[in-house]
């Protein structure tokens, strides 16, 4: 594997010369790292590079007055070339064992968070930043998205755990038919704002999952082959593997992709949370929002600000009532400066769910691909990444199932969607 993979987003001089700066974005985002120990280890490489290129320049002139010696003058230098090998051959060994302390580390620096990023330790300090659409009252004893999914045909949990075992499920009927209509809406929606559709590939290598900075910290999260290829749990990681090693040039920017794949996550960490139901299963899929911008914060806010507003779009079109919050720096992945989730009211649980994650990244994840793009002055330079959900079925069902539930049984389907299933009421 080549050594740009292990690289984190920060430049090296840059972590020496705010390590301070470095310290506080793992303190804010409650990641244990310590920047001085990467400073130490990176004194210890400098040196020993140094060791190194001395000892192969010494070699290389030993190598030069061998070949023009004499016979008695060879033999004195073939003995002291023998010392100047075990030397470097020394000075190498502790290189590579420096080196591989060093890519480890650097692949642990956190980003730096936005300064508008909330203090906190996980999503119960997450900020709100704004509300839409009004909360539901009903009239009649409301159903949740199981009891409703069943009565209307649409989901079969029994026969699913049959089949794939813990999290497995059938879905039915309508509910296919209405994952289908919300994977063509959000695309048809986006496709019609620039962005190129893309069906991306579920296996992946190891290199887009540690470019997107999922591994080395989401490895107990992610299946494997029996090759030692990974399954996806996002199409964001694909989606960024396809530009990776190349140089854009100005006028390709901002290159958006609308990318659909399906998804895979093994659920780690929450057994017991959400056991029953589609909120949360091992197999799913996603229309994810992916954007290489120029290399600028200014530009990178104003896609952030536009995803999200995408986001939006298509939950107004939905009619699902939602609240958007700001995430605190404790519910921030590695490499994120900002992220912003989008929580769809559940009406049975009478609160706000996750649905959706709008996120930017600075040049964090490529650097890690090679990403880069030629400016107006033709110097090349890392591009800026950002990405976000436009759908992630089946979790969005449970919402827009449970909000638009009528007393008899049956659920309104929004106009968005009507011709895309045909029909305008799911009953029996």
């Amino acid at each position: 594997m080549r050594l740009r993979y292990y690289k984190g987003m920060l430049d090296i001089r840059f972590i020496r010369d705010n390590k301070e700066l470095v310290a506080e974005a793992a303190t804010k985002k409650h990641i244990e790292f310590d920047v001085e120990k990467l400073i130490a280890l990176d004194d210890e490489r400098i040196k020993l590079l140094a060791e190194v290129e001395s000892a192969r320049a010494t070699q290389n002139a030993a190598n030069d007055a061998i070949s023009k010696a004499g016979e008695g003058e060879r033999e004195k230098l073939l003995t002291e070339m023998r010392a100047v090998k075990e030397t470097l051959a020394g000075s190498e060994e502790k290189l590579k064992s420096v080196m591989d302390e060093w890519r480890i580390a650097m692949l642990q620096v956190p980003n730096i968070p936005d300064m508008s990023v909330p203090e906190g330790d996980n999503d119960a300090s997450n900020l709100e930043y704004s509300q839409w659409g009004k909360i539901p009252q009903f009239s009649f004893a409301l159903k949740n998205h199981i009891e409703l999914m069943e009565g209307l045909g649409m989901l079969d949990l029994e026969r699913g755990a049959k089949v794939s075992g813990f999290r497995g499920y059938f879905l039915k009927g309508d509910a296919t038919l209405l994952s289908f209509a919300l994977w063509r809406f959000a695309i048809d929606t986006l496709v019609q704002k620039g962005f190129e559709p893309l069906l991306t590939p579920a296996i992946v290598r190891k290199e887009p999952l540690l470019g997107t900075g999922y591994l080395p910290q989401g490895e107990e999260d992610l299946y494997r082959t029996q090759d030692g290829e990974y399954f996806s749990g996002t199409a964001e990681a694909p989606t960024m593997g396809y530009s990776m090693d190349e140089t854009l040039e100005l006028t390709e920017l901002p290159k958006k992709s609308i990318s659909f794949s399906p998804c895979y996550r093994r659920e780690a960490g929450s057994h017991g949370k959400d056991t029953r139901g589609i909120q949360r299963v091992h197999e799913f899929y996603k229309v994810e929002m992916v954007v290489l911008c120029e290399g600028s914060h200014e530009v990178s806010v104003q896609w952030h600000e536009e995803l999200r507003e995408n986001a939006e779009e298509l939950m107004q079109a939905l009619h699902i009532p939602y609240r958007v919050v700001i995430n605190c720096g404790g519910d921030l992945g590695l490499g994120q400066v900002k992220k912003y989730d989008i929580e769809a009211w559940v009406p049975s649980e009478g609160r706000y769910r996750e649905t959706h994650s709008i996120s930017y990244f600075h040049d964090f994840q490529t650097r890690r691909f090679s990403i880069k793009y030629k400016d107006a002055e033709g110097k090349k330079r890392f591009a800026h990444s950002l990405n976000g959900t436009a759908i992630a079925t089946p979790r969005l069902l449970i919402s827009l199932l449970e909000n638009h539930q009528r007393a008899d049984g049956s659920v309104g389907v929004p106009p968005a969607l009507i011709p895309y299933v045909k029909k305008n009421v799911l009953s029996p």
